[in-house]
C-alpha cells in the first residue's frame, strides 16, 4: 500500500461483553477502500463499543480484524495508528492556545524536544499544497470557527499518514454550509482513492447525500447493511428500530395565552477571565410559543442558560416572569413553574450515583406527598412516584434502584424531562436536548417539548442543530459573540439565512 492509497476493512464476528450485557453479538462490518460508509444504529446498539475495538480501546472477545487484506492485531490505539486508522471524535481534541501549526507538529510521536520551525513550516507547507482544504496555520485554535477546526482534525490524521478515517457525529458542531463542506471534501477524497472513511451519524440526510453504503446496528447485532444511494429513509429507520415504530410528532396547536412569558433584558455576563459573553441579550419568550436560539458552539449559548439556571452570575440586566421579576433559585424555579433540560444532564441535572428515583425527586421530594408534613421524606413514595414517571416518559432501566449514571444519553434525558415536566409548566428552557442521540429518543424528546409549547408553556431552545431549531420553533434568533445578531419568524426565513448570520455574514 502506498502512503496515500486508501485502506479496507473488515470485521469478523466481533463479539464484545461487558458482564452480563452482550455489547456486540456475531458483527461483521465490510468497508471497501475507498468508500464512504455510515454506520447507523440507536444509542446503545453498539456502534461505539465496534469502534473502540478497531481502535483498541477495547479487545473484542471473539473475531477479528482484517485491515486492508490482512489480518490485524491492534491491542491499542497505537497499534491502529500505526497501521493508519485515525478517529475524529465528537469533541475536539485540539489545544486551544496553540497554533494550527503546533497542534500539528506535537500530534507527531517523532516531534524532537528542540523544535526547527524552519525545517518543520516547509514540510507543513509541503503537505498543505497537497490537501484539498486550508487551514490558517498560524491561527491560534482559539481563534478558529468550528468548521474549521473540524477540517484541522482532519488535517492531522492526513498529517500522519492515516487514512482509514473514523468519524464521530463530525458535523454536530458545524453550520450546515461547513457540515456539507467538510463531508464533500471527504467524498471526493474517498472517491479519488485518498482516504477510506467510516462515519458514525444519525443525520440521514447526510447518509444519503455523501455516503456510499451502510451497516445498521441493532441492540449489538447487525441488522442490515446495503448501498445508501438506493436505501430510503424508511428501510434504513426499520433497520435501527425494528417494529417498534417512531413517536409520530407531536402536532403544532394554538396555545393558550394564560400563561406569563419569558423576558430577558438586557442580560451581560462574564467568564472567570473577565470577558464578556453575554452582552445585552434582550429577548422575549410568548407564552405557547418556542424560540429557538441558533449558534456555533462557543458563542455565548452554554453562558447564557448558565445565566438562566443561576449557574453563572448576571453582571447586568434582568429577568421577568409575566410582570414579575425572576432570580434563578430552587423557590423561584418552583414558584414561577421555570423548569429546564440544560446541557449534558449527566453533568448539570442529575447526581450521577444517586438512583433514578431519587433523581426524578429533586423537585419534589420535601412535598407531598413524598414528604409528610413534618418534612420528613418516604423513600417508599419517592421510589413509586419515580416508577411511575419511569412509566409514563418510557425511561429504559433495569430499576427505579439503578444509578442514574448507568443509563443510556437519551435515558438520562428522558429521565430528566420526567422530573421537569411531570407537572404545570410556565416557562422550558432546553438546551441542546438531543445532542448525540439516537432519532428514536429524538423523536420523543421533541415530541415532548411540543407538547409543553401546545400547553401554553413560554419555551427558550438552545441548539446547535438548525433541523431541530426549524422543526420546533416559532422564531429563531442567532447568536454570535455573546449577542443575538438576528431574529425572525421560522416562516420568514430559512436554513441558507441563518446559517449565514451564524457564519458572520448576514446583512
Amino acid at each position: 500500500m502506498t502512503a496515500t492509497q486508501a485502506p479496507s476493512l473488515r470485521t469478523f464476528h466481533m463479539s464484545k461483553a461487558f458482564g452480563q450485557l452482550q455489547a456486540l453479538d456475531d458483527i461483521s462490518l465490510d468497508v471497501a477502500a475507498g468508500s464512504f460508509h455510515a454506520l447507523l444504529g440507536e444509542n446503545g446498539a453498539g456502534k461505539s463499543t465496534l469502534v473502540k475495538c478497531i481502535m483498541g480501546f477495547y479487545q473484542a472477545d471473539a473475531g477479528q480484524v482484517m485491515f486492508n487484506g490482512h489480518e490485524a492485531k491492534v491491542r491499542s490505539p497505537r497499534d491502529a495508528h500505526a497501521l493508519g486508522i485515525g478517529m475524529v471524535y465528537q469533541h475536539f481534541t485540539l489545544v486551544p492556545c496553540l497554533t494550527a501549526a503546533e497542534n500539528l507538529v506535537i500530534a507527531r510521536a517523532d516531534t524532537p524536544m528542540v523544535i526547527n520551525w524552519k525545517t518543520e513550516r516547509k514540510r507543513l507547507d509541503a503537505f498543505m499544497e497537497t490537501m484539498p482544504f486550508q487551514v490558517r496555520l498560524d491561527a491560534l485554535v482559539s481563534t478558529l470557527s468550528a468548521g474549521e477546526k473540524q477540517k484541522l482534525e482532519i488535517l492531522k490524521l492526513l498529517y500522519l499518514n492515516q487514512r482509514f478515517l473514523i468519524l464521530d457525529e463530525p458535523t454536530s458542531v458545524l453550520t450546515p454550509s461547513e457540515a456539507d463542506e467538510v463531508l464533500g471534501v471527504l467524498r471526493d477524497m474517498a472517491h479519488r482513492n485518498d482516504v477510506t472513511v467510516l462515519m458514525i451519524s444519525h443525520k440521514f440526510r447526510e447518509v444519503k447525500t455523501f455516503c456510499d453504503s451502510f451497516t445498521v446496528l441493532r441492540r449489538g447485532k447487525c441488522a442490515g447493511t446495503g448501498d445508501a444511494r438506493t436505501a430510503s429513509i424508511a428501510e434504513l429507520s426499520h433497520m435501527m428500530i425494528g417494529d417498534a415504530g417512531l413517536r409520530p410528532p407531536a402536532t403544532r396547536t394554538a396555545a393558550p395565552k394564560s400563561a406569563p412569558a419569558l423576558h430577558l433584558n438586557n442580560l451581560s455576563a462574564r467568564d472567570v477571565e473577565g470577558r464578556h459573553v453575554v452582552s445585552n441579550v434582550t429577548l422575549t419568550v410568548p407564552a405557547g410559543q418556542i424560540v429557538g436560539i441558533a449558534g456555533v458552539s462557543g458563542n455565548g449559548q452554554s453562558a447564557l442558560i448558565e445565566v438562566l439556571s443561576g449557574q453563572r452570575a448576571l453582571e447586568s440586566g434582568h429577568i421577568t416572569v409575566g410582570d414579575a421579576a425572576f432570580s434563578p433559585t430552587r423557590r423561584n424555579f418552583d414558584r414561577f413553574k421555570v423548569f429546564g433540560l440544560p446541557e449534558e444532564p449527566l453533568r448539570n441535572a442529575v447526581v450521577p450515583r444517586m438512583t433514578v428515583a431519587e433523581n426524578i425527586a429533586f423537585r419534589s421530594f420535601d412535598k407531598s406527598p413524598l414528604a409528610n408534613r413534618l418534612g420528613i421524606l418516604s423513600p417508599a413514595r419517592i421510589r413509586k412516584r419515580g416508577a411511575e414517571l419511569i412509566n409514563k416518559f418510557n425511561v429504559h432501566t433495569s430499576s427505579p434502584d439503578a444509578p442514574i449514571e448507568t443509563l443510556s444519553g437519551g435515558n438520562v434525558q428522558r429521565a430528566v424531562l420526567a422530573r421537569e415536566l411531570s407537572g404545570a409548566v410556565d416557562v422550558l428552557i432546553v438546551a441542546n436536548p438531543c445532542f448525540g442521540l439516537d432519532f428514536a429518543s429524538v423523536a420523543d424528546i421533541r415530541g415532548k417539548i411540543m407538547e409543553s409549547r401546545n400547553k401554553g408553556a413560554a419555551v427558550l431552545l438552545v441548539s446547535e442543530d438548525l433541523d431541530e431549531i426549524f422543526e420546533l420553533a416559532d422564531q429563531i434568533a442567532v447568536m454570535s459573540e455573546g449577542q443575538i445578531t438576528y431574529l425572525a419568524a421560522t416562516a420568514d426565513t430559512d436554513t441558507m439565512q441563518v446559517g449565514q448570520h451564524i457564519a458572520g455574514h448576514g446583512k
